[in-house]
């Protein structure tokens, strides 16, 4: 099948090492359909020349939200999906287009706001009743509303709070439609609680007055899996190369290269490879 244009692409590679003619006719690539956070966070920037270094092989990645991230998937564009929403994950391989999936590694969502915290939830740590006195309160929400892993987990803890955010819709409840990036903006503009991982909220440099107002909830957990897409439903998939980056991800020397990224001395991401598909 015909891939897709991209969205957005960061290609790593070792051109610039190899003699002249013979990088873009010989060396192999793959194609990774990805979440925002592990592009916007710079991890890829960091993580894929490590791996080029070692074997050769480019990699270039959509990084859009993970439901789009699924479907592009499931359209056969693409060599290997790596996202963060474990139940659409396991459907994917389910449904006979994933080989196999495997724990990546985690961090955490937060919820931001201004410094006035109208809904008065700083320093709390229990995610559904901050979204209980956000909506009690009616101070502005922003949501992604856009079907990603972030708004797969912000739908997850209206549920647990048992209130339909949609019943405030156009007026404290805005749905952007948007990229995680976008929405934090559009948030701070609106002096809106915005629910967020924390690797793209650290590498975020629009912050304004806003600042963490809610974390360390175990429901606020965020685990990232990684899935080779099936050469069964999809014969165009490069099956060695993407079988290779998948591997290499979840041995020693990609947890290690995992664990090592840091964004102002900070780790964004923790390795939790195990042997075997989750």
């Amino acid at each position: 099948m015909k891939r897709l244009g991209i969205a957005w692409a960061l290609t790593m590679g070792l051109a610039a090492a190899m003699p002249a003619g013979e990088a873009g006719a010989q060396q192999p690539s793959i194609l990774v359909q990805s979440t925002t956070s592990t592009a916007n966070s710079g991890l890829y920037e960091y993580l894929l020349p490590i791996f080029t270094q070692a074997t050769g092989i480019k990699v270039n990645v959509v990084a859009v939200g993970t439901g789009q991230a699924i479907r592009n998937a499931r359209n056969c564009d693409g060599d290997v999906l790596l996202v963060h929403a474990r139940p659409a994950e396991e459907q994917f391989v389910a449904d006979g287009y994933g080989v196999a999936r495997f724990d990546l590694m985690y961090n955490d969502y937060v919820i931001v706001g201004p410094d006035d915290d109208p809904a008065a939830i700083a320093g709390g740590t229990d995610a559904a009743k901050a979204l209980a006195a956000i909506a009690a309160s009616k101070a502005g929400f922003a949501s992604r509303g856009d079907d990603s892993g972030t708004h797969q987990k912000e739908l997850e803890l209206w549920r647990r709070a048992g209130i339909d955010p949609t019943t405030g819709s156009g007026d404290w409840y805005r749905a952007t439609g948007s990229g995680m990036g976008a929405t934090l903006n559009i948030g701070i503009g609106m002096g809106a609680y915005v629910l967020t991982d924390r690797a793209t909220w650290a590498s975020f440099r629009n912050k304004g007055d806003f600042r963490i107002m809610v974390e360390g909830d175990r429901a606020l957990f965020n685990q990232y899996g990684v899935t080779l897409v099936s050469a069964d439903r999809c014969p165009n998939v490069r099956i060695a190369a993407g079988q290779r980056f998948v591997d290499w991800l979840v041995s020693d020397a990609g947890q290690q290269a995992i664990a090592a990224f840091r964004v102002d001395g900070e780790q964004l991401f923790f390795p939790n490879a195990r042997d075997g598909s989750m």
